[in-house]
């Protein structure tokens, strides 16, 4: 009995990427969720293979997750983990993360970002550079942030976003600590800024550029690189901050079991 040529592919491609684990960085685009962004690369690389998805007691056919929401309106770096690197993605939301972000002075919204209704316009000329560098450092260190209510949060397994365009009734959480390292103006061309002054505003551009271990940097895979064999080449570049994750996860589970024993 003979095979015929190219028979064996799709059954390679699939063995392929079933032994894929770790951790790698994609590109999320902006205007499309998190959750939408990883279907479509689970979509793409489940195609790929010639396998389809199925569900039977909880077992995927490709295991694959994300270490940390970005909403809708923002973009950047999303750290997948496929296989067993699923573990380690709760490393991933203990890390430190960096975004580049771009406001715009005069115009305050009801999401707080340019996809929101316009509440309020003030005048902004003002305003100079010194203004916004002093208003950085009363946002620097350690200090209580009021999460937006148009958020990836949830209340009752729903997100705050959706409860509040939905016109349910929705409390602010409350304030919580975080720790801002650093808050620096890499640029200043009014009405386009980095942060909020005596005036309104609103965010024009919300990019994150790192998370934890990882960079947004040429091994990030953009849409166009949402394939089996570019995931595998980014898994081997990425052995190092997938180690770090798990290295830290053990010690937490280390730690979780001393205190519990």
């Amino acid at each position: 009995m003979t095979s015929q040529p190219g028979a064996a592919m799709p059954a390679q491609k699939a063995s392929r990427l079933l032994s894929l684990n770790g951790l790698f960085p994609i590109y999320k685009p902006l205007g499309i969720t998190s959750a939408q962004t990883l279907n479509d690369l689970k979509s793409r690389l489940l195609k790929e293979a010639g396998l389809k998805e199925f569900m039977k007691r909880k077992k995927q056919t490709l295991k694959i997750g994300h270490g940390g929401t970005l909403d809708i309106t923002a973009s950047g770096l999303l750290v997948v983990g496929i296989g067993n690197g699923t573990k380690m993605l709760g490393a991933m939301l203990t890390g430190s993360k960096k975004y580049t972000t771009t406001g715009q002075l005069g115009r305050a919204t009801d999401t707080l970002d340019m996809s929101g209704t316009v509440t309020q316009e003030k005048p902004y000329d003002h305003i100079c550079r010194e203004d916004v560098e002093k208003v950085l450092e009363t946002f620097t260190g350690d200090i209580l942030q009021v999460p937006p209510l148009f958020s990836a949060l949830k209340k009752n397994g729903k997100r705050l976003s959706c409860l509040v365009r939905e016109g349910a009734a929705v409390e602010a959480k409350a304030a919580r600590p975080v720790v801002v390292y650093k808050l620096a103006l890499t640029d200043f061309q009014p009405p386009l800024f980095t942060v909020a002054l005596s005036s309104c505003a609103c965010v024009k551009e919300l990019i994150r550029t790192k998370q934890g271990p990882f960079t947004l940097d040429d091994r990030t895979l953009r849409e166009e690189r949402w394939d089996i064999e570019h995931i595998a080449q980014a898994l081997q570049t990425c052995i190092q901050p997938a180690e770090q994750a798990c290295k830290r996860l053990k010690t937490e589970e280390d730690v979780a079991a001393a205190e519990h024993s």
